[in-house]
């Protein structure tokens, strides 16, 4: 019969406990599995961003000989974001594990590992939802600091959020001429960077005003794109150099239903994931990771508490060039 000695097996070590959350299937919110996001492991608890204000200068043209005009270097400043920490436990008490039979060539050390993951599964859903907050509020323009507040980070980079409104309860709107205005915005945030591709995550009555509006409808018609509008109106679709699609949200975690954001795609470190140790003994010092895992015994030993936790920071590197659209 199990007992909570067992807990102390190298299958339920930080180094095992880590990678086995790590490996818990879990389903993923839609910014997450876009891949905007590049994971950075950091080994301290704050991230610094380098921040260039360089400028394009026109330049005189001076007699061959005659001194050259100066071009004052560009000015550098690096910000210092703390990683936020984003705990979750649980408590596996004696009772719990008292009666836990190996079954078939199982040993009591895998029945018992097979209940923790069990109970690490939740755990792990309620940290990938978090994470996927703070990477929309990224998208938005804001990030969550180390005392859980909200922060702007047009504040923070001393910059305006650029906003196009698509007036699309207006039949006579132009909605391509809109795209380009979006285009055109998220080129000015980049600078000199380039991008693959503007992808738009919509609000439900953005979404339904975009595939209904005139404009839009009739591009598609008589295309061979025509059964995106025909078909599921949930798909994503292109349109005027734009991939569009619906987010689809909760009451917590949601875009604004009358708002869409427009994302440029392929452009390195504009979207960064600095993650940090877990502060543990074990992990000071060492390179973060997406989840970290534990558990230890209880006072009296009548458990062992189990613990999963993220330290990550989401943050846009330059957030100018996400653009905000309006129904």
């Amino acid at each position: 019969m199990p007992s909570i000695n067992i807990f102390q097996d190298d299958a339920f070590s930080l180094a095992s406990l880590t990678a086995a959350i790590q490996s818990v299937p879990y389903a993923p919110g839609r910014i997450s599995a876009s891949n905007l996001f590049t994971d950075r492991p950091i080994n301290t608890l704050d991230a610094y961003i380098e921040q260039e204000n360089g400028v394009l200068e026109l330049l005189p043209v001076v007699p061959r000989g005659a001194p050259a005009a100066r071009v004052d270097p560009a000015k550098r400043v690096a910000k210092s974001f703390r990683v936020p920490h984003v705990p979750a436990e649980d408590l596996v008490t004696a009772d719990q594990i008292t009666g836990v039979r190996a079954f078939g060539s199982e040993t009591e050390v895998e029945a018992v590992a097979r209940v923790v993951a069990n109970r690490f599964i939740p755990m792990r859903n309620s940290i990938e939802y978090t994470i996927e907050s703070h990477r929309l509020l990224a998208i938005k323009g804001s990030f969550v600091d180390s005392v859980g507040a909200e922060r702007s980070l047009f504040t923070e980079f001393g910059v305006t959020q650029v906003v196009v409104s698509f007036a699309l309860a207006t039949a006579a709107t132009k909605v391509r001429a809109k795209c380009q205005e979006v285009l055109e915005a998220v080129e000015d945030g980049l600078g000199g960077l380039s991008f693959s591709g503007v992808r738009v995550f919509c609000g439900k009555n953005f979404w339904s005003g975009l595939i209904s509006h005139d404009s839009v409808e009739k591009t598609y018609l008589n295309t061979q794109q025509a059964a995106s509008l025909r078909g599921d109106t949930r798909e994503a679709f292109e349109f005027g150099g734009l991939s569009w699609e619906r987010y689809r949200g909760t009451s917590a975690v949601k875009i604004g239903d009358d708002e869409a954001f427009a994302v440029p795609e392929g452009v390195v470190d504009l979207f960064l994931s600095a993650m940090s140790p877990a502060d543990y003994i074990e992990t000071a010092g060492t390179m973060g990771q997406r989840i970290f895992a534990k558990q230890w015994e209880t006072e009296g030993g009548k458990g062992v508490k189990l613990e999963a936790q993220a330290n990550m920071l989401n943050i846009c590197t330059r957030p100018a060039a996400v653009v905000k659209l309006t129904k």
